[in-house]
């Protein structure tokens, strides 16, 4: 469930819009290269030899047909299915639901590694395979019919609709899906280039619509089925016809497979985006009951606090709340008190994001573990959530909150097990006897008194000495810290901090920088701290050294820089794993080695979604476990539009 980058990371954070692509595993997984690791169970398995040409297991090994695929045991949904069960199949279409986005585009090309992508700019393109919100690791046939693989796992075919079209009309074939799969190792991110390169060497065209991928010998076979059907599906002949670049910043886009085309835009105050009625795939029982809207607009605004303005006036109609001061405070106008807003709180059954004030260790006065456990002594969450956010947060601990893949308590087990084999590998033998590094506790006063002298003691410890102004100075130099941010809503978080610190004696600053200057200086790795975000989930696999291992160092995955030798060695076992319960001991593992080194401040986290919308839109009960879906399976009461439009609420 988890939520790939460069571009792709900064779009991601402009509108968590509840899976409307229906194929997460691209966005959250595939460009991320975090797909969990599990093995597949076999489904609906059949002896039968592959019915194509270049289809060839080995002598009696078994292949295995199926409608889905899952990492581990059986698939929810069976082939017949008629619809998920957390949509209304029922649900009528037509009518608009409004966003908003902040700061500014000028592409609509999602991939390019150049400027800031449209908000929603994925919405077109589908992939062969799409996940659902109701299970953990489980896809289904979306631009597929079936897909087949031996239980070598080395290779899969993939077994492509016929109906399937682009919005232009044009077929989607088995030479789009190689087309685009070359597109992405030849244009795409590097990263992301360099390991499918590696592990996904061939994709091949067998005919019009069976398309194979044969993985490289030596690799380990988890994720690479998921891998090989979550490319995004791009029409050849647009690209051959246009002469377009995957990775250069453009506001034309070809035809995209999915329920929504591009209606219109304007730059860097809206986009809309309109549904295809000739859309192919409105009656897979996959896609019944969703992609209900007939538009949907984003509008953008310069900061979130001008969108707010724009909410209670009106100009856009649902708003996915993060900020405490207006969830508390703020919803208190007009159109509010004619109770033409609803408010609520739904229950997110999804990981916390794993968010924090993030330090960068590729500079050099961060390496030492005693300087960032001075700088995290100087976050004060309990004066932070009582004083600034209502106390409607709850302190994050780990990097997979609440879940079985978080550590608690003394090791035991299998992850002590997995403790053992890298016990010369880490810097602190009490990892493997104590519980795991929980956050201090501080008093209700923005400067804990108590936590200053510990973290003045671990400074000096750590050679840096106060001098006669309070300075900490080492070799002559003051301990220089940064914060960087571009959104004004941080300020109130980020001063404080900065004050404190000051407090201490380090010579730290705050710079608020135009959303441009933010993106190009965060993937150059130009600052010193920021707030931001792990992708976790709930099953984890080969994404772990991207996001946490050596071979993310140079990865925005991986912002923080972070690499050890255990975390490597750790990951490799977790994707080794032969079960969930070996998967979750390895990865609890790794939380404990990582709260220990403390390369990320663990600030706050919300168990809910805040969510205010005008009240004309309705949604299954109960909503899933891992989305809020709200421009996936949400749906128009024209009825109460209609009522609303005539009171004045909306336009």
């Amino acid at each position: 469930m988890g939520k790939g980058r460069a571009a792709v990371r900064t779009q991601a954070k402009v509108a968590q819009a509840g899976r409307t692509d229906g194929h997460r595993w691209l966005w959250a997984g595939a460009l991320a290269l975090g797909l969990a690791a599990m093995i597949p169970a076999a489904h609906a398995q059949e002896t039968a030899p592959a019915a194509d040409a270049g289809a060839t297991p080995a002598v009696g090994e078994k292949i295995i047909r199926s409608h889905g695929f899952s990492n581990f045991g059986d698939l929810k949904y069976p082939a017949d299915f008629a619809h998920l069960d957390y949509v209304n199949p029922d649900a009528p279409k037509g009518g608009e639901i409004s966003i908003f986005a902040s700061g500014t585009f000028d592409s609509m090309n999602h991939y390019t590694r150049e400027g800031r992508a449209g908000a929603l700019s994925t919405i077109m393109t589908e992939s062969l395979l799409a996940d659902v919100d109701d299970e953990v690791s489980s896809a289904y046939c979306l631009l597929c019919e079936s897909l087949e693989y031996p239980e070598s796992q080395d290779w899969v075919i993939f077994h492509m609709r016929k109906d399937a079209k682009f919005s232009d009309g044009t077929p989607v074939t088995a030479q789009d899906v190689v087309f685009s799969h070359f597109l992405l190792l030849d244009q795409g991110l590097p990263s992301y280039a360099e390991a499918v390169r590696a592990t996904i060497p061939k994709a091949e065209a067998l005919d019009d619509y069976p398309v194979k991928s044969t993985f490289a010998d030596g690799v380990p076979r988890k994720d690479l089925i998921l891998q090989a059907g979550g490319v995004p599906v791009w029409s050849k002949a647009w690209y051959d016809k246009t002469g377009a670049r995957l990775d250069k910043s453009s506001m034309q886009i070809g035809p995209g497979s999915g329920p929504y085309m591009l209606d219109s835009y304007d730059i860097n105050r809206r986009i809309v985006y309109r549904r295809n009625p000739d859309y192919w795939g409105k009656d897979l029982p996959l896609m019944k009951g969703r992609s209900n809207f007939d538009t949907i607009r984003v509008e953008y605004f310069g900061d979130t606090s001008a969108a707010f303005e724009g909410f209670k006036a009106g100009e856009f109609t649902f708003r996915v709340e993060n900020s405490s001061v207006s969830w508390a405070t703020g919803y208190n106008f007009p159109a509010m008190a004619k109770g033409w807003v609803a408010k609520v709180e739904l229950p997110n059954g999804n990981l916390p994001n794993a968010s924090g004030f993030v330090l960068n260790l590729r500079r050099p006065q961060f390496q030492d573990l005693r300087v960032r456990q001075a700088i995290a002594l100087m976050y004060n969450f309990t004066w932070t959530n009582d004083t600034l956010q209502y106390g409607l947060f709850k302190q994050r601990e780990s990097f997979w909150q609440g879940s079985a893949l978080e550590a608690k308590g003394v090791p035991e087990g299998k992850e002590l097990a997995d403790l053992e084999t890298v016990k010369d590998k880490l810097d602190d033998p009490a990892i493997l006897t104590e519980p795991p590094f929980v956050p201090h506790e501080s008093g209700k006063q923005q400067l804990d008194r108590r936590n200053l002298r510990q973290a003045l003691a671990l400074m000096q410890e750590a050679g840096w000495i106060p001098d006669a102004s309070g300075r900490l100075m080492k070799d002559g130099q003051t301990l220089k810290l940064e914060f960087l941010t571009e959104d004004p809503v941080m300020d109130r978080f980020i001063i404080p901090y900065v004050e404190n610190l000051k407090r201490l004696g380090v010579d730290a600053t705050f710079s608020r920088v135009d959303p441009a200057q933010y993106t190009n200086r965060e993937r150059a790795f130009d600052w010193d701290m920021i707030f931001d975000s792990y992708n976790t989930g709930l099953e984890e696999g080969t994404g772990l050294t991207q996001r946490f291992g050596t071979d993310g160092l140079g990865d925005v995955f991986n912002p923080a820089g972070y690499a050890t030798p255990a975390v490597d060695a750790l990951a490799k076992t977790v994707v080794d794993a032969k079960s969930y319960d070996d998967m979750a001991a390895g990865v609890r593992a790794i939380d404990r080695i990582m709260r220990h080194d403390l390369f990320m401040v663990p600030t706050w986290y919300n168990p809910n979604y805040w969510v205010a919308y005008y009240d004309m839109f309705e949604h299954p009960d109960p909503l899933p476990p891992y989305a809020l879906g709200y421009l996936d399976f949400w749906w128009f009461n024209a009825d109460k539009a209609a009522a609303l439009k005539s009171a004045g609420a909306i336009r």
